[in-house]
């Protein structure tokens, strides 16, 4: 055998033996890939509206506003390969991240499911709270609680759902109103509470301890603002999670209760958590979103601001990008965009 044959004898027994060792060796990353898109005004996977509004007039609306997503492979209950981590490094359309970025350590894969699911129907709520801010229909708030420490009084009182209406006799519709009510109260007093679950009143008296600082009377609650619509509006997008599509939401919600079509036909994507005043904000997987938006056709894409830099980097031929600042901003963008009259913010 001449040397030249040996060494690509040897060579090929190496390149085998790393491809088994790769095959086997599992690491502790993440590949992100572009996920499903889906049209807000369109219907979901079992052919329903994915939006739908009930007890208040609704309009026809045309186009795609379609909100994106990102899938991922890996994790603690399934960790990639090292050859697949390694050709995720090597494609642009996958993104290799440490595990960590999607899974903290001191959460379990079921704690991040379900962070995720909760901040999927926050965004929801938020979505439909600024769009009918927007719109200037009133809306009401109430008190829910989210959680009930374990160890603490309201423990084996309280439950998660259980909507506070009185503190100490004086009704409450906001989380504000019940810290400062609780602020006035002594370490050791006792707390007087309404609550409604299921539809029927319940009173409980419960008494303060103190909270880790020492310093604030607590019963071992949290709550959350929860908002009564005067009207009903029913999101079904099925199992995915995340507050990312927040934007499109609301903007979804508005077209549908205003006349005439917001995109006037266009296909636009886009992507952006929202608060209940209107605010967008950042989110993560912006280079996997833009691709799965392109692809699935859209031409523009609604960014928020503060992830222009990375969208303008990584921005796929024929997307154009309109930053996003707030969700009335946004609507006077895509008009303007109609009309060809006014300005629209871009990502630079």
């Amino acid at each position: 055998m001449s040397r030249r044959a040996a060494t690509l004898s040897v060579a090929s027994v190496l390149v085998l033996l790393l491809a088994v060792i790769g095959s086997f060796m599992r690491v502790p990353y993440v590949a992100l890939m572009p996920g499903p898109t889906s049209n807000t005004l369109g219907t979901n996977d079992k052919g329903q509206p994915l939006i739908r509004i009930e007890g208040r007039k609704t309009y026809p609306a045309q186009g795609n506003l379609n909100f994106t997503t990102v899938t991922y492979r890996g994790g603690p209950g399934g960790r990639i390969d090292l050859f697949t981590a390694l050709r995720g490094w090597l494609d642009g359309d996958t993104a290799i991240v440490p595990e960590e970025t999607i899974f903290p350590k001191n959460e379990s894969p079921k704690e991040v499911d379900q962070e995720n699911t909760r901040a999927m129907q926050d965004s929801q709520q938020n979505a439909e709270a600024a769009a009918l801010r927007e719109l200037r229909i009133p809306l009401t708030t109430r008190v829910v609680v989210d959680g009930v420490q374990k160890g603490r009084p309201a423990d084996g009182v309280l439950r998660p759902g259980d909507e506070i209406t009185r503190l100490d006799g004086a009704q409450v519709t906001s989380v504000s109103q019940v810290t400062g009510a609780m602020a006035k109260h002594k370490i050791g007093d006792t707390v007087a509470l309404s609550y409604r679950r299921g539809g029927t009143e319940q009173k409980a008296t419960v008494k303060t301890v103190a909270d880790p600082s020492g310093e604030r009377a607590v019963v071992g609650i949290v709550l959350s603002d929860q908002y009564k619509f005067p009207f009903k509006i029913d999101i079904s997008i099925g199992d995915i999670g995340g507050p990312s599509a927040g934007l499109m939401f609301s903007l979804a919600i508005y077209d549908k209760l205003t006349p005439g079509p917001l995109t006037q036909g266009k296909f636009i994507a886009g992507t952006g958590t929202i608060t209940p005043e209107g605010r967008v904000g950042p989110i993560g997987g912006i280079q996997q979103k833009m691709i799965a938006a392109r692809k699935a056709g859209a031409t523009v894409f609604l960014t928020p601001k503060d992830n222009c830099d990375d969208a303008v980097a990584a921005r796929p031929d024929g997307l154009r990008l309109i930053r996003a600042d707030d969700l009335h901003g946004t609507i006077q963008a895509i008009n303007a965009l109609n009309t060809g009259n006014g300005d629209i913010p871009a990502c630079k």
